[in-house]
């Protein structure tokens, strides 16, 4: 069986448990303390980050893309992959952006003094440019992915949460009702409430035997 070390915030980890939960895949998972990683875990992925996909293979996925792709290609019941060699070109850029110039802003707008910074509002609002032009999305499409929640919105989702919750107040104030009434319906998913249930942490059998 497949077994995931991850943390319940980390909008990495929180979009790879959701396309595993889309996909059925039957797998264990490790809730981990990011100041006290498992010895398992580092052992097999020594770069310390979740998510960790290990396949009972051997095989190892570090990456939260590749544990999505892994587990919707083993099973895809909800159809959510890309149909078209177009749609996956489409959101592979959009993931690119949000991967790197949208989460650089998100880590210096919500932990500035991390970054020598006195506060991160130039990058709250540059991170807001690429925010709006998600909600231009939604004026011909439902969701991300089309015309229902697919791979793309799940990729995506846990960041906008994060972004938003740095100032939620501030954040519900801003001209995107359509991409603020996407985000409370994920937030009001029964696929969030699964993927952020409490696990308790999981204890190394060599923490446990000592």
């Amino acid at each position: 069986m497949p077994i995931l070390y991850s943390f319940r915030r980390c909008p990495y980890a929180m979009r790879a448990r959701l396309a595993l939960r889309a996909s059925g895949v039957t797998y264990e998972h490790r809730e981990v303390a990011l100041k006290a990683k498992p010895v398992e875990m580092l052992a097999v992925s020594p770069k310390g980050t979740v998510p960790v996909l290990c396949l009972a293979t051997g095989e190892v996925l570090e990456q939260s893309l590749d544990i999505m792709w892994w587990a919707l290609k083993q099973s895809d019941p909800h159809g959510w992959l890309p149909l078209t060699p177009e749609a996956l070109s489409d959101a592979q850029n959009m993931i690119a952006t949000l991967d790197g110039d949208f989460k650089a802003n998100l880590d210096r707008y919500k932990y500035p003094q991390r970054f020598g910074l006195t506060e991160g509002v130039r990058h709250r609002d540059e991170a807001a440019a690429w925010l709006l032009t998600l909600d231009v999305c939604f004026q011909s499409q439902a969701f991300l992915s089309g015309q229902r929640w697919g791979w793309l919105d799940a990729c995506v989702a846990p960041f906008v949460r994060q972004f938003a919750r740095t100032d939620r107040a501030w954040f519900d104030t801003q001209p995107w009702s359509q991409l603020a009434q996407w985000l409370v319906a994920f937030e009001n998913s029964e696929a969030f409430a699964a993927v952020m249930h409490k696990h308790p942490l999981w204890v190394s059998p060599q923490v446990s035997q000592a």
